[in-house]
Parts: structure tokens; sequence; C-alpha cells
């Protein structure tokens, strides 16, 4: 069984000669539509928001892009990253020497492709692989050796983070004495405050042990995914706020979205561009139960095109303001 090609360009509609600040742009633009949060169809919304989110976790990386780009070129005739794990059906082999520990994983958010080239999917962790002998020493097969752990990403929403939530995931494996593949369905808890890089464990569900050995440990390293309106810095939430040069100047009260729904934000007269207003406790959540801030970042914008009766306005502020923003204005 061979893995599906995923043209992540197709999926955020964008050309292969793409900036990063079209690429972003195209993400933003998608995932505001599929949401799951907004989405008419929550079932295909969902699974499409997760296939935005792949695509942009490649494409929104310099690295992984520069090694997509390379990998799509060989992908048809095999180069060296494709030749090796295309064809295998599963996410990661264990060393030649030793016995057969491949590993598929379903309902982490990620595709098979991703975790094959971008992911930690099946990757497996400590301990060795029971009879390695390289990895055995000399200790030999008569004593007991612990089976490795597994671990893969899984895909959490900023709301999942927020609240928490159960998820079904799968393991399928292969088996060591050549028999079919195995399949294990696990509901997964999710605990809410959760953070990028932390791994939830299922112990006693990675790969077997030897000669009494115990049962390694099945890990799920969460990746945070990324967000139509927010950035995430540690339990800080960003959000660009965008306002029209009469609104910095004048004040305004604004509609800002949040994890929590939508709330008001009042803007200072005089608010300069870049200018971080913050909203208490509206975050992710720290340990300890407290909750980080959302940051509205302000950027001030104007209108591409005026009318004559607009330009005639702007020419009589100039000519009558005394604000000068630099020293030869």
């Amino acid at each position: 069984m061979g893995l599906e090609y995923k043209d992540y360009y197709a999926t955020l509609g964008v050309p292969k000669t793409a900036t990063a600040e079209e690429i972003k742009q195209a993400f933003r633009k998608l995932a505001r539509i599929h949401h799951p949060d907004v989405a008419k169809n929550k079932v295909t919304g969902e699974a499409k928001f997760k296939d935005l989110n792949e695509a942009y976790e490649v494409l929104g990386d310099p690295e992984k892009r520069r090694r997509y780009d390379e990998l799509g070129a060989n992908w048809q005739d095999g180069g060296a990253a494709a030749g090796s794990r295309a064809g295998q059906g599963f996410r990661r082999r264990g060393t030649a020497a030793g016995p057969n520990v491949d590993f598929e994983f379903g309902g982490t958010g990620f595709s098979d492709f991703f975790e094959s080239f971008f992911g930690s999917g099946g990757r497996a962790g400590r301990g060795p692989f029971p009879g390695h002998p390289e990895e055995d020493g000399d200790y030999g097969t008569e004593y007991a050796q612990p089976g490795r752990d597994v671990e893969a990403d899984i895909l959490v929403t900023l709301e999942e983070a927020l609240k928490g939530s159960r998820r079904k995931v799968t393991l399928r494996r292969a088996d060591e004495g050549g028999g079919p593949p195995r399949s294990d369905t696990y509901q997964v808890k999710i605990p809410a405050g959760v953070h990028e890089g932390q791994r939830i464990r299922l112990a006693g569900q990675g790969s077997p042990g030897f000669g009494g050995g115990h049962t390694g440990d099945l890990y799920l390293r969460v990746k945070l995914a990324r967000h139509p309106d927010f950035t995430v810095e540690g339990c800080d939430l960003f959000y660009d706020l965008d306002l029209a040069p009469w609104e910095a100047v004048l004040g305004v009260q604004a509609k800002v979205p949040a994890l929590d729904g939508a709330t008001s934000l009042k803007v200072p007269p005089h608010t300069s561009s870049g200018s971080r207003l913050r909203l208490r406790g509206l975050g992710l959540p720290r340990e300890g139960g407290a909750r980080g801030d959302l940051y509205a970042v302000v950027a001030i914008r104007v209108p591409e095109t005026s009318s004559p009766e607009e330009r005639a306005l702007w020419e009589k502020l100039a000519a009558t303001s005394s604000f000068r923003p630099r020293k030869d204005a």
C-alpha cells in the first residue's frame, strides 16, 4: 500500500511561486471559511480545516517547504526519501536487523504522507528493539528487553487546548510474527491547557517487550493547529487589528474575535500602528488554572483609492495639520 501524494499548493490554491505572505493570506482566507466553528457542514469543514493546517504547516515553514519542493521532483521516480518510505504503507520502520515494528496512525489530524516525511509519526523512541544484537550488547536474548515507545504528532485546535476534548485515535501495527496487521482504537483525552510539544502518554501501548520485558508506551506529541485569526506565543494569543487612519486618531470601539466568542475593545484616541492592546485572561490556560492574555496588534490601513471628495479632505487635513511624522516633512 503506497502513500497518496499531497499537493499542498493546490490545497491552499496558490502557485508554487507564491510568497510567504501570499501563502499566509491564502490559508487565513480558507481557514475562516472551513473552521469547524463556522463551517456550514461541521464534518466536511473539520476535514478541510485539517487539510489546510497540514498544507500550511509545510508551506508556511521555509525548511519544510524546501524539503517538500525537493521531494516533489523525485516523487514519481522514487527519490532518496520517497523510495525508502512511499511503498511501505506504514509510517516508520525499525532497524533492518530487528523485527518488523511498523506503525500507521489514524485520527491524529495528519495524513500518512505528512507523518512519513515531516512528522514524528510511528517513530520508535526509547528502548532497544527486542533481540537486536547491536543494541543488546553482551546480554544476548536470554534477558528481558523492554519494548520501544512509539510516538506520533496529534493536531489539536486552540479550542481543544482551551476546553479539552476526547479524540478517537487508531494505531495499526504490523505483526512481528508475520501475520496480518493489527488495529487498535483509543479514546484519547486531550486535557485543557495542553501546549505545543507536550506529549500525551498512553501507557503500555507501544512495541511489545521481549523475554518478559515490559511493553513500551505510546506518546502523542501535541501540535497546535494554526488559527485563521490568532498566532500563539506561549499562553498568549495575538490578533491583527486593522484600523482606518481616522479610527486610530479619534478612537473606536472595535469588535475582536476570541476563543470564548467575540468581544469589544476600546481603542483609545491617537493609537499608533504596532500598539498592543491587551485583553486580560482571554488567552490559553496556564499551569494552575489562570489564562494568558489576548493582544490586539494595531495595523493602520489606508484606502487603495480615493474619490475626488475624499482626496480634497485629505489635502485639507494635510494643509491644516501641524503633525509632522518626519524631520524633513
